[in-house]
């Protein structure tokens, strides 16, 4: 009885290895990090002959005999190797650790590697994301070679790359390849507008990329990619608070059913009874993703974003405020508000030999409101001054496409793309008469009839563009692209025009052309360099040409870019090396300069030189252990420089940091997994507050702490920012009666805790 028992044991078992032999095995490759799906990951058996591909939802399937182990592989991610059985259900992918692996989007609109991309870029990853917890977008950036991000607070904030600190239309903000504001009407702010908890990686080109993306991405392009709805169901909330009064409660919901994915990201923050006065806040951000995959060649993709968000205004401080930590704001009623919503609906498709595309439609309505500061102006009555409230409001209807063909024969690959976008806007402002107390305070506002600007404008904008990539020899990659912009402002003035309500009804039309080239050369599998030249043009904005002047009066800035740079990577990868230096020429350049009364104008400053040496040293030298550390020097001149009948030519730049690092040394200890702790310490280098050089200001070092610990489905986080309690000032301004100092925050403790309900992935 024994025996027959055995026998049929060993019959069923023997049945059942039959039956698996015979059968297909089904899978699905998943992103470890995101939990998206992997397209295009390569399956391939222990001979290595390639058995299958994953579709566009990340699914494969191959004969169960074709393999007893796999190797899956897909650029931009470490290599898995399992047995053959294992491959039922779900494989994760890591993406890999090394930056010239990684695959980036914003150099063509296409994936492709960012080792064959002849432009400085760098990547802040959904690893490098989720570890820093920021509360504001410039704890990432910040971390950037040749990126500083300036603080203004509130989610506010100022741009510095490969220029100085300062508020023009000279860096191009995009959210999955589509600007986030329209062309013509730049916000310095922009990026209150994006809805960081739908972000899952930050790629940031430095130096001009009009030729692809067109105007104003001069100083640099900053492109925010979002979530796809994840391969599974997953969802995870987290909140955190700090020590300042900042509140933030975060959620993502995800999954896929089927050919249907969706997702829902968000989060609302607030800001209450902080270090300094008049500075509450709060802000809700949402994002809804919905992707149809109609076939395995066609996949519909749409995405909606709303942002509701308000802050006070606090302006600056003086000197004797600022260095005794006197954080009162003279400023009690100023506030910015802003509403936005975007809309994009995307296809995509891949025709095989006939190449693929996509064709984007997309709209967007956005409106601030404010009382702002910078439009404060003195009078002859010191208890006495003037202001506005005003309101900028615009929606955007785009379509962008863009057509892709390759002939792997000749190495060619050639991109072809359009865009075409109407925008009508409307401006008002209102006057305002201020009271002040003795002290200097503004404590009121009286509303009066007086309309200080009331136009509409409807901005058209066509564009044309084609980029040719081609590898004659082996390891070297050819690049060159141009792009035909037209920018036209239909400006209608409901009030006589004059120099206070603005210029006359017209319409100023701007054209340009703009090239580029350049080449990356691989020397080995771990070493190579690249070069090129480059063009970026600005045209004015909107406000800029028409509120306040009489006649328009500001010309278009062309910039001419020449860089080169290189990498180099040893022991396995686990040190690097990046490097590249720039020199930069502007002409007609447009400069936000301070007036005598407190507000700002800007003006075409003639010509000036931008140069500078950016590099990235990475090295991992015990296991567990990563170090980095990111550095710039940067010099800014102005080569031809005439204002207010001064003459400031061969002057430094002001609010331009000759020196930038960044450096961090992080430590995953062994013995407690999924546990870090790392170090950072942030340099800004002295720069001159005035054109004249005669004020510096001596910058500062930052030192932070951060820690977080992942155990199974909690997640927990202590971050210590400005652990000295250095005062420091995030930028200084200029002005003839006196400079103001945006005051940075002072030590701050931030806690989190996050419940991951999908759980920890396991690869």
């Amino acid at each position: 009885m024994k025996h027959i028992f055995l026998s049929f044991i060993l019959n069923l078992l023997l049945l059942y290895a039959l039956a698996q032999s015979s059968s297909a095995i089904h899978g699905i490759v998943i992103n470890a990090s995101t939990l998206e799906p992997v397209a295009g990951a390569v399956i391939r058996d222990s001979h290595n002959k390639v058995i299958a591909l994953t579709d566009a939802q990340g699914r494969f399937s191959f004969s169960s005999s074709d393999a007893d182990s796999l190797v899956i592989s897909c650029l931009g991610y470490e290599t898995l190797k399992i047995p053959a059985i294992a491959a039922f259900g779900k494989l994760y992918l890591k993406p890999a650790a090394t930056a010239l692996q990684e695959m980036v989007v914003t150099a063509s609109r296409e994936g492709e590697q960012r080792s064959t991309v002849p432009v400085a870029l760098s990547v802040i990853s959904s690893r490098m994301m989720q570890q820093t917890h920021a509360i504001t977008l410039d704890q990432l950036l910040n971390q950037v070679t040749g990126v500083y991000m300036v603080d203004l607070g509130n989610e506010q904030h100022t741009m510095a790359i490969r220029q100085p600190i300062g508020y023009r239309s000279v860096y191009l903000y995009l959210e999955d390849g589509i600007p986030i504001r329209t062309v013509g009407n730049f916000n310095h702010n922009a990026l209150i507008e994006i809805n960081s908890a739908a972000v899952k990686n930050i790629e940031i080109i430095r130096g001009p990329s009009s030729s692809l993306y067109g105007s104003d991405a001069i100083g640099g392009a900053v492109n925010f990619i979002t979530y796809d709805p994840s391969a599974i169901p997953a969802a995870k909330l987290s909140v955190d608070g700090s020590s300042i009064g900042y509140h933030r409660a975060q959620f993502q919901v995800s999954g896929t059913k089927n050919k249907m994915g969706i997702g829902l990201y968000g989060y609302y923050a607030n800001q209450h009874d902080t270090y300094h006065q008049h500075n509450d806040f709060h802000k809700l951000a949402l994002t809804l993703k919905g992707d149809a995959y109609i076939n395995d060649h066609l996949k519909w993709e749409n995405e909606l974003s709303i942002i509701d968000y308000r802050s006070d205004m606090n302006g600056g401080l003086d000197s004797l405020d600022f260095y005794k930590k006197n954080y009162a704001s003279y400023y009690t009623f100023n506030y910015r508000s802003v509403k936005a919503i975007r809309f994009a609906s995307s296809l995509h498709y891949e025709k095989g030999k006939l190449g693929e595309g996509f064709a984007t439609a997309y709209f967007r309505y956005n409106d601030i409101g404010q009382n702002p500061t910078y439009r404060i102006k003195r009078t002859a009555n010191p208890l006495k001054a003037t202001g506005e409230i005003n309101d900028n409001r615009y929606t955007s209807y785009g379509l962008l496409m863009q057509h892709t063909l390759k002939n792997a024969s000749s190495h060619l690959q050639a991109i072809f793309g359009i865009n075409a976008e109407y925008s009508p806007l409307n401006y008002h402002a209102q006057f305002i008469q201020i009271q002040k107390d003795t002290a200097g305070y503004y404590i009121s506002y009286t509303p009066t009839d007086s309309v200080l600007t009331d136009y509409h404008a409807g901005i058209d904008n066509e564009a044309a563009y084609m980029q040719l990539k081609w590898e004659p020899v082996h390891a070297l990659y050819m690049v060159g692209g141009i792009r035909y912009d037209r920018l036209a402002y239909h400006f209608v003035n409901h009030l006589p025009p004059s120099a206070y309500t603005g210029a006359p009804s017209s319409t100023n039309v701007f054209s340009h052309v703009t090239p580029k080239i350049g080449l990356t050369y691989h020397l080995s599998l771990h070493s190579g360099f690249y070069a090129n030249i480059s063009q970026g043009f600005a045209p004015p904005d909107i406000t800029d040409l028409y509120n306040g002047v009489k006649v328009p009066y500001l010309k278009p800035a062309v910039y001419m870019n020449y860089e080169a740079g290189g990498w180099f990577m040893w022991q396995q990868g686990k040190g690097s090396i990046q490097a590249d230096v720039y020199r930069m020429i502007g002409t007609n350049e447009i400069i936000s300069v301070r007036q005598d009364d407190g507000s700002y104008q800007n003006e075409n400053a003639g010509k000036t030189l931008h140069e500078g040496l950016e590099y990235t040293i990475a090295y991992s030298p015990l296991a567990g252990v990563q170090f980095k550390w990111n550095g710039t020097w940067a010099y800014h001149e102005f080569l031809e420089y005439q204002i207010n009948g001064k003459d400031y030519s061969h002057t430094q730049m002001n609010a331009a940091p000759k020196i930038l690092y960044f450096a961090e040394i992080t430590y995953h200890p062994g013995f407690l997994k999924n546990a870090y702790i790392a170090f950072d310490w942030q340099h800004v280098g002295k720069y001159y507050i005035d054109p004249a050089n005669t004020q510096t200001y001596k910058g500062y070092d930052l030192f932070h702490i951060r820690s977080g610990y992942q155990w199974n489905r909690l997640g927990v986080w202590v971050n210590v920012l400005n652990v000295m309690n250095t005062i420091y000032a995030t930028t200084v301004d200029y002005a003839s009666y006196g400079n103001t100092y945006r005051a940075g925050i002072p030590r701050t403790w931030q806690i989190g805790v996050s419940y991951d309900f999908t759980g920890n992935p396991k690869s």
